[in-house]
């Protein structure tokens, strides 16, 4: 059985990991994705309201095509995009939303890079910290004398284990967001 200390370590690590899966998500690749419009908010009837609530969002070669339930929201999802940062312009024909996702240049694409690097680092930074918290609260544990050196020993290695898994993790995360980037 896993010591608690061991156990809050690995929840907290779950938890860095889960953000930084979701920032990298976030990135544009160059290939239509409904992520893009996750943090979009329409103002609607004075509430903001993500767009996936307002539509129906279909993938389509490279674009997206957002199909309001209510026509009447369509010019409201259309300024919410204009004033987002995703850098794509709607086309509004009165009936859907068509956000075109142009061919990415290669200097584009190693910009989406160098920032999935950066957000991948923050992980790993976040993942680091924890574990120097957490063998902070061990060496504190033992001097107190509610653990033995060897227990707190043995607690060190799995918190390191733990820490070299989870920084794995983060590569291959990043990994695969970088082939996604340069593949298309």
């Amino acid at each position: 059985m896993r010591h608690p200390i061991v156990k809050s370590a690995e929840d907290r690590m779950n938890k860095s990991i889960e953000k930084i899966s979701e920032e990298l998500r976030k990135i544009r690749t160059g290939r239509a994705s409904p992520a893009i419009l996750e943090e979009i908010k329409v103002d609607y009837y004075g509430a903001p309201t993500p767009i996936n609530q307002l539509a129906t969002i279909k993938v389509e070669e490279r674009s997206l095509i957002i199909q309001p339930w209510d026509k009447s929201v369509l010019s409201s999802i259309e300024k919410a995009i204009f004033a987002s940062d995703i850098g794509l312009t709607p086309m509004n024909d009165g009936n859907v939303i068509r956000l075109v996702f142009p061919t990415p240049t290669t200097e584009q694409r190693q910009k989406w890079v160098k920032k999935a690097k950066e957000i991948a680092e923050q992980g790993k930074i976040a993942i680091r910290n924890i574990r120097r918290d957490v063998l902070k609260e061990l060496k504190q544990l033992e001097d107190d004398g509610k653990i033995s050196e060897d227990d707190a020993k043995r607690l060190e290695k799995e918190i390191q284990d733990l820490t070299d898994k989870k920084i794995e993790e983060i590569d291959k995360l990043f990994e695969k967001k970088e082939k996604e980037i340069m593949e298309v």
